[in-house]
């Protein structure tokens, strides 16, 4: 008897024909078998099921079965090692799903932010609420098991598009002080400031700091920096101890010009025109 190996944790196999590929075999992983369409008859362990579309079959190491095929069958087979279920990654990823249900639903971002699906997810989605609905025809739904993992399948949906969407660690955001400290301390680094930087320092969704910093200081993230700059370039302006070119290179701007651009913008006059009224 053939006894069929497989290394990886984790292959899925989508195959269609008229004639089984195999005889009898044994295999070193487990495998769930759907039977996408066509009929025959599949042999496990000396028992002969008959199979048709919509039917699954789950097979272990410790099994030998053959398929006998006799309408045109098309196989969607899911194998996996022992090692896919031991992998701390998963169970991480199922443990954030089912301990953070009630978390995710006061998450405010999700209030603020709509969450991106790709299409295949998307259709995935519709597809576990269609399951719902069609359980709700036949069954009580709030004490199904199987209703139970479908909804706990939404949630792993949202944690999955929140993971590529960069949105986990907002509930982490650091203390307001600490987030003005670290922009008066890098005001003359305009790098070190600009919000995909900032963002990853505190490790934060770059899509939601500028919400985040507009709820909570009452004005925009830019116009703070613009009102910042400005308090310290008045004083260096007061002082007179400081030339425009100095202050141009203080603060990052490319050059002089640059520099009496954004300040007049800012305040409706020029530097020098400023500068010129304190004296």
């Amino acid at each position: 008897m053939t006894k069929l190996k497989q290394f990886d944790a984790l292959k899925l196999f989508d195959f269609e024909e008229s004639n089984f590929h195999l005889t009898v075999h044994g295999q070193n992983y487990y495998e769930l078998v759907y039977i996408y369409k066509g009929s025959g008859i599949h042999e496990i362990n000396n028992n002969s099921l008959a199979y048709n579309a919509g039917d699954l079959f789950v097979i272990s190491p410790d099994d030998q079965h053959n398929f006998k095929i006799e309408k045109r069958t098309r196989v969607i087979a899911i194998k996996f090692t022992d090692d896919y279920f031991s992998n701390s990654n998963h169970w991480t990823q199922q443990n954030q799903t089912i301990n953070k249900p009630i978390a995710i639903m006061n998450n405010k971002i999700l209030k603020e932010i709509k969450l991106d699906f790709n299409p295949e997810i998307r259709k995935i989605l519709r597809n576990t609420i269609d399951n719902i609905l069609l359980y709700n025809s036949v069954g009580s739904l709030s004490t199904s098991p199987l209703v139970f993992h479908q909804i706990l399948s939404i949630f792993g949906i949202i944690i999955e598009t929140m993971t590529k969407m960069l949105l986990f660690g907002i509930n982490d955001f650091p203390a307001k002080e600490l987030l003005i400290s670290y922009i008066h301390q890098h005001i003359y680094e305009p790098k070190q400031i600009q919000i995909k930087q900032i963002a990853a320092h505190f490790n934060i969704a770059p899509t939601y700091f500028s919400t985040y910093f507009k709820r909570n200081f009452d004005m925009g993230y830019r116009d703070y920096l613009t009102a910042y700059k400005i308090t310290l370039i008045d004083k260096r302006l007061t002082s007179g101890l400081f030339t425009f070119r100095q202050i141009a290179d203080e603060f990052g701007f490319n050059d002089e010009s640059h520099f009496s651009h954004f300040y007049k913008n800012s305040k409706g006059v020029s530097p020098s025109a400023y500068s010129r009224s304190k004296k």
